[in-house]
């Protein structure tokens, strides 16, 4: 038996909510004897279907998919879980001889796999609840302009009104006694071993746009609130219930909005998402970017061309 000579390949897509990573991600895996490694944030969570666009059953029975339905929503998932989980699936992927595709909008998440995380401090939870207090007492913002002083560069990747990651950041800067962003310089453990491809969708943004709208108004369609309120009757008002389309919905069962606002709402936050998730993998190095959706056969056709120009051995 030959000994392989060559890293095997890892195909990474990337991309903003509805731009068909999804589909892509499928084709390359029927072309390419691939299996599918998820990189979301919230598809990892059992039971969360509707709101979290994860692939059809029908799809995750024919291929072959990791880290989705992986911990029941009450459970703490964290960055450097995924990392540790998904670089085991990935070496096990190779190791049957297959091609791993990693495809999902996480950029963190993405981030941690490729890149691999600091070990940074133990959580405080006196210091979280100090800081807790404190975002109470002074309002929105007040967590943000926080880590803005102790460190912009962080501040600038997290979303204002993400209280968990702002937490984590000013905890961190505060253990560490540097700013994240250099502790994340020291100490990290970088993916070896694979022969890495990355490809970017970046859709026509006003086609994007209409896509969201329209995803976001199926989901509630299609039963959106009802899986909310199974949720909350069997796992209680856990943190990923707060992700989008959940939160609307969550509202929507509290009497708070009427149902055309709450899917204003959704359309608004997914189009805000698909916003931030550009500005992310645009910093992303090495990135190929395709201008289309990932459902298009063209882009399909060009993105396996690329695999094939780039790499005359996929496996």
């Amino acid at each position: 038996m030959v000994a392989r000579l060559v890293d095997p390949l890892l195909i990474v897509l990337a991309g903003p909510t509805a731009s068909g990573k999804t589909n892509l991600s499928l084709y390359l895996a029927e072309q390419l004897n691939g299996e599918i490694v998820s990189c979301d944030s919230v598809a990892i969570y059992r039971d969360m279907e509707i709101g979290t666009a994860k692939p059809d059953k029908a799809d995750r029975q024919r291929l072959p998919h990791h880290l989705i339905d992986v911990v029941a929503p009450t459970q703490h998932y964290t960055a450097g879980d995924y990392s540790r989980d998904a670089r085991l699936a990935l070496r096990e992927i190779a190791g049957r001889g297959r091609v791993p595709i990693v495809t999902g909008g996480t950029g963190f998440y993405l981030r941690a796999l490729i890149d691999g995380l600091f070990a940074g401090p133990q959580r405080s939870e006196s210091l979280r609840e100090r800081l807790q207090t404190s975002a109470q007492k002074h309002g929105t913002g007040w967590l943000y302009r926080i880590l803005m002083r102790l460190d912009t560069k962080s501040a600038e990747r997290i979303h204002p009104n993400d209280r968990p990651k702002l937490i984590r950041a000013i905890e961190v800067c505060i253990s560490a006694h540097q700013p994240m962003s250099e502790a994340w310089k020291e100490g990290r453990n970088a993916l070896r071993g694979f022969r890495i491809l990355r490809v970017g969708l970046e859709p026509d943004r006003e086609h994007l746009y209409t896509r969201i709208n329209q995803r976001a108004a199926a989901m509630f369609r299609n039963g959106l609130v009802e899986e909310t309120r199974m949720l909350l009757e069997k796992y209680g008002n856990a943190r990923p219930f707060d992700s989008l389309g959940y939160k609307q919905a969550k509202a929507l069962l509290r009497g708070e909005v009427r149902e055309i606002d709450a899917i204003a709402q959704a359309q608004q936050g997914h189009r805000n998402y698909a916003k931030r998730q550009l500005t992310w993998f645009r910093r992303e190095p090495e990135m190929y970017w395709m201008h289309g959706f990932g459902d298009e056969a063209r882009v399909q056709r060009k993105v396996l061309e690329l695999v094939r120009e780039r790499f005359s051995d996929p496996l």
